[in-house]
């Protein structure tokens, strides 16, 4: 028997080294088996990895090891994410190229995930920098633009005068650059843009058949594309009030039954009528102007106080010629939502009464809630927006919402103002064409060449890829495209004249919204995709990643497929048919006296009775202990995993992140939580040895006096209830129960293997099965330390490459039951039979029970009630 403590630093290596020169993990695109696609986010090469990378990668190991265990030929790649502005912002800092920065580190974060074991088919790996891959997304470019899936538009935008670029709203973070932090502006500038647009309905319909999704990744991606039925209604401009040529303010509502409570209208800065007002008017003019300076992002709308300008101008209420309402340029309202003009009803919207009780403008309740008198029903400063009947709204009072509804729309399409009814019904939606330019230099250049003659050129087909320059410098604010000397002065290819490249290259969703793809492919020099492959190898199964990009990547990858389907390069709508997000890895936070943060490395932890105690480990500083938080560098409560797996192994960080807790939620990494993974891996160390050197004893019987087959009929059962919980738990995605399984067939195991214990040559068969199952389990969560118990137990092979063990349905049959037995509706004891025990066993075996005798007072029961399998009720 070997006694030796399990070497990880020693066996890790080696085992990878073996699996990477067998290519054990490498998918063939013609193998006949069932595919399984499994695909975790692929990182941005930000420079090093982190905890929250080795929860992710370690998830999506276990399923694609489990899924080739099952028979499947899986696909599991692995590339990086490699555009980006913190490369320029790096270059700038560091005074390095971009490209070296990257590449960098990508070697350095390869090397790192190669050290976690991962069952990756590294030969499909790529950057979406390296040119053979954007050059295949500038083709998929021009063939949205030939399929009108790709437009050049002008568009207000969110600008960075610090970075120079476009942002997109989520970037805008409290009307500031999310990476600059400088003031965002609004302007106007000629945009690429994705036709998203054209597929709202079926982006929103197809969220029906995405049942392997969470629920609130679909909740949010409805959201996100915002279909609203409602009334598109012609409000009449008072002509005496209004600029001239303006006659109507058009506003789509979803409330059309609120008419009557409606006491402003308010626009957007950015719309005509807004516009045309502030010619006249100086102070509206600057009001515009400072409006548009607040950014565009949800967020800032929400939160920020509303503010409104009052231009003066009058519209007509549709049913009463004489109700006027202020129009107000208000900083609440954008112009790309609906018509970029609201009719404000206080009494039922909170942001429109926050607004009229800072301009004094009243509020007239129009529904009502059931059961409250309308005489006494007001609104002060809490709007309401339930359900109820009409009030104060003349022809409407007393309907309900709905038929309040109807009827608006009913007589305002009957009516014409020209030759137009006043209102129509019409269907909106919030999502927006996906603006894809961006001013900066490290990321796709767009295909297309700018003609003084012949306007917008695309790139010959043949003369891609554009490549990006080396040559560029970062000395002046801006593109750097744009100040390279020679780059962008081209030749038109269509009249032979001077023109210039698009300097403007593609926002980085692009390159991830059809990197899963390129993966079932990656050599294919001519075309994006081989179709016959990615047809068959896609949808991915099982993709993993973070919640926070459950709306803009999932929703850009969902419509990028639907494209690449319309010009030809793949056969599905949809790319993801299961989508699984994995919580944060957390930890505690450590704020030394000077108000700085120490790192979990520079800490000293004491338990002093019931309390905790912090120190600096140089110079014994106490240090306060902060709460838990997402492991950032701000905080400096990161872990490095280097330091991790060089102290205990990549098995025990796997296992760790696997067992602390739901696999959707938040870990906390702890040292005592690491710590119990390592001695849990010794434990199975000195399991599998100890079973090695196992001898039968033909004289031992277990203080229940089972014999040979007894026992290992026992054993065999426990076995097989394990593996069938432990398979169930990995098909669900609860990796934590799974690893509670494990745990608790270790420590059953533990009981049957010890020296002696193994009664004869069937129950030491059962056992040598058990453990070689057992092994089987953790290859999924340990695979170097599962290599080195399969080698000890003289099995064939890889542990990686055997099948899983198949569950016996007979042997998860239990032979007895327990039923709750209940005396006049209370339970008051349990009884045991066999499976097949029959109505008259049952009732006798209950009748026998003391507490049943006792409330009998030997009188025969009035009733015994059978629920075969549940319960037994006696009535007395």
């Amino acid at each position: 028997m070997s006694t030796e403590r399990y070497n990880a630093r020693e066996s890790e290596p080696r085992w990878q080294k073996i699996w990477d020169e067998r290519a054990i993990f490498a998918t063939r695109n013609d193998d006949p088996r069932p595919k399984y696609y499994v695909l975790e986010m692929f990182p941005y090469p930000s420079g090093r990895i982190h905890m929250g990378h080795v929860r992710n990668y370690t998830m999506g190991d276990v399923v694609a090891r489990y899924m080739r265990a099952k028979g499947h030929n899986v696909l599991h790649p692995m590339g990086w994410d490699a555009f980006g502005l913190p490369a320029e912002n790096a270059a700038i800092e560091r005074k390095v190229a971009p490209k070296a920065w990257t590449y960098e580190n990508i070697a350095t974060m390869k090397k790192q995930l190669q050290t976690m074991g991962l069952s990756l088919d590294w030969s499909r790996e790529f950057a979406t920098c390296d040119p053979s891959y954007y050059k295949h997304q500038q083709k998929m470019f021009l063939d949205f633009l030939n399929a009108g899936l790709a437009e050049r538009e002008k568009r207000k935008i969110n600008w960075d005068p610090v970075d120079m670029t476009v942002l997109a709203n989520e970037q805008v973070i409290d009307g500031k650059g999310w990476r600059s932090g400088a003031v965002v502006e609004q302007r106007e500038m000629n945009q690429w843009v994705f036709k998203i647009t054209k597929y709202s309905q079926d982006l929103l319909d197809a969220l029906d058949t995405l049942d392997r999704w969470p629920d609130k990744v679909r909740l949010m991606q409805r959201n996100w594309i915002g279909r609203s039925e409602g009334l598109l209604i012609r409000f009449a401009l008072d002509t005496a009030t209004a600029p001239s040529g303006e006659s109507e303010l058009r506003i789509f509502t979803t409330r059309p039954d609120t008419l009557f409570g409606a006491k402003f209208m308010a626009i957007a800065a950015d719309h005509p009528l807004a516009q045309a007002a502030a010619l006249k008017n100086p102070k509206l003019a600057e009001f515009v102007a400072e409006t548009k300076r607040q950014g565009t992002a949800q967020e800032i709308i929400d939160t920020a106080e509303k503010q409104g300008f009052d231009t003066g101008i009058k519209a007509v209420h549709p049913f009463d010629p004489d109700w006027k309402l202020p129009v107000y340029v208000a900083n609440f309202v954008l112009m790309e939502y609906g018509t970029g003009a609201i009719f404000g009803c206080p009494a039922h919207d909170q942001r429109d009464l926050d607004f009229v009780n800072k301009y004094n403008l009243g509020t007239t309740p129009v529904v009502c809630p059931e059961g409250q008198d309308p005489a006494s029903f007001v609104i002060t400063t809490t709007a309401y927006d339930g359900d109820g009947r009409m009030i104060n709204s003349r022809f409407l009072d007393g309907m309900t919402i709905e038929a309040a509804k109807e009827e608006v729309a009913r007589r305002l399409e009957t009516e014409t103002r020209g030759n137009a009814p006043v209102a129509e019904r019409q269907v909106n939606f919030r999502l927006r064409d996906w603006g894809i330019s961006r001013q900066r230099y490290w990321g796709c250049p767009i295909p297309v060449i700018h003609c003084p003659k012949c306007d917008v050129v695309p790139v010959p087909a043949a003369d891609l890829p554009v490549v990006l320059p080396e040559d560029v410098t970062f000395d002046k604010p801006g593109n750097a495209l744009d100040h390279h000397p020679t780059w962008k002065h081209v030749t038109c290819p269509q009249c032979g004249g001077p023109a210039t490249r698009e300097t403007d290259t593609m926002d980085t969703f692009v390159d991830s919204s059809w990197y899963f793809a390129r993966f079932t492919d990656p050599w294919n020099e001519n075309a994006p995709t081989t179709p016959a492959v990615a047809n068959r190898m896609m949808p991915v199964d099982q993709y993993i990643g973070g919640v926070e990009h459950a709306i803009l990547h999932l929703l850009y990858s969902r419509f990028f497929t639907r494209a690449m389907k319309a010009t030809g390069h793949i056969a599905m709508d949809e790319p993801f048919a299961g989508m699984f997000t994995q919580g944060m890895v957390v930890h505690e936070t450590y704020k030394k006296q000077d108000g700085t943060f120490a790192s979990p490395a520079e800490i000293n932890i004491e338990t002093v009775g019931d309390k905790r105690r912090a120190t600096l480990l140089t110079t014994k500083e106490t240090v306060e202990i902060g709460p838990i938080e997402k492991m950032s560098k701000s905080k400096r409560n990161t872990v490095d995993p280097d330091d991790i797996i060089g102290t205990y192994g990549a098995d025990t960080a796997r296992w760790f992140m696997l067992s602390d807790s739901p696999p959707d939620r938040d870990v906390i990494w702890s040292e005592e939580g690491v710590q119990g993974a390592s001695r849990f891996v010794q434990r199975v160390w000195r399991l599998v040895n100890v079973f090695t050197s196992t001898q039968i004893n033909p004289t031992f019987s277990d203080k229940s006096g089972l014999s040979d087959s007894e026992q290992a009929l026992a054993i065999r059962r426990i076995t097989n209830k394990r593996l069938a919980r432990v398979s169930d738990n990995i098909e669900r995605l609860g990796f934590n129960t799974a690893v509670a399984q494990i745990y608790e067939f270790v420590s059953f195991l533990r009981t049957v293997v010890e020296p002696g214990k193994v009664a004869g040559p069937q129950s030491f068969s059962a056992v040598r099965e058990a453990v070689v199952i057992l092994v089987k389990m953790i290859s999924l969560m340990m695979p170097h330390l599962a290599e080195e118990c399969w080698k000890a137990l003289g099995q064939v092979g890889f542990v990686s490459e055997a099948k899983w063990p198949e569950v016996d349905p007979s042997l998860l049959v239990e032979d007895t039951v327990t039923l709750p037995v209940q005396i006049n509706g209370k339970k008051k004891a349990e009884v045991t039979v066999t499976s097949n025990a029959s109505e008259a066993e049952i009732r006798a075996a209950v009748l026998a029970i003391d507490a049943v005798k006792f409330a009998l007072k030997g009188d025969p029961p009035r009733l015994i009630k059978i629920v075969p399998q549940r319960i037994v009720n006696v009535v007395v």
